[in-house]
């Protein structure tokens, strides 16, 4: 039972951030329509995402 937890737990993370990247990058689009800042925030993921709830009007 404990290697499938471990398992599942590396899928989650594994998911969790290209999921994080698609949302940055969904979000930056949205919000500059701009191909390059889009790609730029999609390397920063989560980070981008905390950042805009954060500073958002």
């Amino acid at each position: 039972m404990s290697e499938r937890r471990i398992i599942v737990q590396k899928e989650v993370v594994r998911n969790g951030v290209g999921f994080g990247s698609a949302l940055a990058i969904a979000i930056s689009y949205t919000a500059h329509k701009s191909v390059l800042w889009a790609i730029i925030h999609g390397f920063f993921s989560w980070f981008y995402v905390v950042y805009f709830l954060l500073t958002r009007d």
